[in-house]
């Protein structure tokens, strides 16, 4: 069986809705994920955001507005008068939900049923379409099976446990459809996956049953080996091992989520990167396979801020180090890049909510300097200790580029480098044109 996740703009419209069917095969066994209708997430946030600020009207005043759009699709997607009632049905359920929250405490807990309508009401109406036009499917509920634990972690086997039978007791049916993004936690309450959405919830299903293969569909052919954006021609990677994509994802590379790689990887599940528009495309195949001799992609992130802590105490000084990461371990604050000498340490976040109280505590261990404005450039491919050549043809590309810092020998497949984001352009392009051109 092979999981397919569809993402916003593969389903923004009724006429991209219908064209799924030109890459689903209803004759083989697929799961079909689905994010909300593009722009719905937004709607939703706005509406849940005017709740908090108790300004009911204006939420109100949001939720006709977003429910008119929804008219208006389902008149498109649907033409029997019988399915058009029961999208109808839908649509007013589903609303019905967001009105009624004019009547209660609003919370962060409501907030979070309030996003979930999004995949809810997508996800529902393709199941009613497939319906109209004779397609067998089963509408899974994600919220049946798709659980994080007290620490927000998505349990794998809970999925296995919870799905698999449903998946069981439609044996004749080849096409199932369920929503991406929304999970329950640890209390039973409806809650999301925040980080990587519905291209985790792809691959975590893929894990928990086991499937062949996880297919992400998006707007672009593939991951590319540089971002499209600012440099010119750019072009699809064919095949990247887990550990170089979760490099590109984490540093920069929007089209997938780092923590969305992890499941696939723990179990060995290939993902296959594919674009809706052009679905002859061969995209990326990310896999357990690493090519040698090869650097695959250049990615960028930017909002970096760099910490550096230097102090005369740190020379030969035992447990220094841990104690400046406990710092950041207190105020939960994740470190992207490190570098350390005799006397300094230098890290990178790119969280600064808790800037204030970081510098602060850190100033007890020596002289702390913050720069804002930072970015960071990751080069990806075969950069381990036994390749040759290929880290002078990066530092070369950058001779004329100021390095605020270096992170080298941390992963096989990586080079990371900090420099002023007034700088990023020029170094994207530079390396570009020294590596792949």
């Amino acid at each position: 069986m092979k999981v397919l996740k569809f993402g916003g703009t593969s389903v923004g419209s009724p006429e991209r809705m219908k064209k799924l069917l030109d890459i689903i095969d209803p004759t083989q066994k697929q799961i079909v994920v689905l994010s909300a209708v593009s722009g719905t997430t937004n709607n939703l946030v706005e509406i849940s955001q005017a709740f908090l600020a108790s300004d009911k009207q204006k939420a109100n005043e949001l939720i006709k507005t977003l429910q008119d759009k929804y008219e208006v699709f389902i008149k498109e997607l649907l033409n029997k008068p019988e399915f058009l009632a029961q999208g109808k049905e839908v649509i007013d359920y589903h609303f019905d939900i967001l009105y009624a929250f004019s009547n209660d405490l609003f919370t962060v807990a409501e907030e979070k049923v309030v996003l979930a309508q999004g995949e809810l009401l997508s996800t529902t109406l393709y199941h009613i379409y497939l319906k109209e036009i004779n397609v067998p499917s089963v509408l899974l509920p994600a919220l049946d099976f798709m659980k994080t634990d007290e620490d927000n972690e998505p349990v794998v086997d809970y999925i296995t446990e919870h799905l698999q039978p449903m998946l069981d007791e439609a044996k004749d049916v080849n096409l199932f459809i369920t929503q991406g993004f929304i999970c329950r936690n640890a209390f039973g309450e409806i809650d999301n996956l925040r980080r990587g959405g519905s291209d985790y919830t792809a691959s975590l299903i893929g894990s928990g049953i086991k499937a062949d293969e996880v297919q992400i569909w998006t707007d672009i052919d593939g991951m590319h080996n540089n971002d499209p954006r600012i440099v010119k021609g750019t072009k699809p990677i064919a095949n990247l091992s887990f550990d170089e994509a979760a490099e590109l994802a984490y540093f920069g590379a929007k089209i997938l989520h780092p923590q969305s790689v992890f499941p696939a990887q723990k179990y060995k599940i290939p993902v296959r990167i594919l674009n809706t528009m052009d679905p002859k495309a061969f995209g990326t195949l990310i896999s357990s396979e690493s090519e040698k001799g090869k650097i695959k992609s250049i990615a960028a992130k930017d909002g970096i801020t760099a910490i550096k802590i230097q102090s005369s105490r740190m020379l030969l000084a035992y447990g220094f180090l841990r104690r400046v990461f406990e710092v950041f371990e207190r105020y939960k604050t994740p470190i992207d890049m490190i570098t350390t000498s005799e006397v300094a340490v230098s890290v990178t976040i790119d969280d600064t909510r808790y800037l204030g109280e970081i510098t602060k505590e850190l100033s007890d261990f020596g002289i702390v300097e913050v720069d804002v404005n930072q970015s960071i450039i990751c080069v990806v491919g075969d950069l381990g200790a036994s390749s040759h050549g290929f880290a002078a043809r990066v530092f070369d590309s950058l001779k004329h580029i100021p390095l605020r810092m270096i992170s080298y020998g941390g992963s096989n497949c990586n080079i990371s480098f900090l420099v002023k984001t007034d700088d990023k352009v020029e170094t994207l392009r530079s390396l570009h044109n020294r590596l792949f051109e």
